[in-house]
């Protein structure tokens, strides 16, 4: 078994609670359903948000979540690189799996897919 990290990212519309915590949930709820995990296969969870993002800390989303009590969740700032997408909230999700790299799905929504492109469903 490995510790592999699945990236995730998403934007907001408004600096909003709401909005920050529906976002934040439906990106990680994205990367369970196409990573096929659940909470005990979570090693940690890495949130990031940039700098325009004060109304809500997105890990009070994960918490909220049925069975993701226990899971260790951290947020920090984005550093401010500019021009960097605003509005942006990112997860590292470090899970335990069998799965090699290259059978990691990777998760982008909303403008957020601008930064992977590449692997941007």
């Amino acid at each position: 078994m490995f510790v592999r990290g699945i990236r995730g990212a998403t934007t907001v519309e408004n600096n909003a609670e709401k909005e920050i915590l529906d976002a934040t949930s439906a990106l990680l709820q994205e990367i369970v359903r196409q990573n096929q995990i659940v909470p005990e296969d979570i090693c940690s969870i890495w949130v990031t948000t940039t700098h325009d993002l004060t109304a809500a800390f997105p890990a009070k989303a994960i918490r909220q979540l049925p069975g993701w009590e226990l899971v260790p969740l951290m947020c920090s700032l984005e550093i401010p690189v500019q021009p960097s997408l605003a509005k942006c909230i990112r997860l590292m999700v470090h899970v335990n799996t069998n799965k090699k790299q290259n059978e990691i799905r990777h998760v982008y929504q909303n403008r957020a897919q601008s930064l992977r492109p590449d692997i941007s469903n």
